[in-house]
This record gives C-alpha cells, structure tokens and sequence, in this order.
C-alpha cells in the first residue's frame, strides 16, 4: 500500500491512552502502552499496573 504525504492510517489515535505502570525490578514509574510494556529505565517486562 502506498501512502503520499503521511504515514498509514492507524484510525483514531486519540482514544489510544497510556496507562500507569511501574517497574518490579528497579521501582521505575512510567506511563506505557500495549500488551507487554517494557521499563524504559531497565529494559524489563516485569512491569505491573500502577
């Protein structure tokens, strides 16, 4: 597929929202998305909502 000026279309990216998480491993609090989200400090997956 071919897209001119823009990237794909992803639908309505505003009721896409980040959720509270914090990080088992090196106690980090972030905000993630997704299925698995990863600590941006440490790079885990042992992460648990906040």
């Amino acid at each position: 597929m071919c897209t001119v000026g823009g990237g794909p279309d992803i639908g309505e990216v505003e009721q896409i929202v980040a959720k509270d998480y914090e990080c088992l491993d090196c106690n980090n609090k972030f905000k993630g998305m997704g299925s698995r989200p990863r600590c941006p400090s440490c790079k885990s997956r042992n992460v648990k909502p906040a």
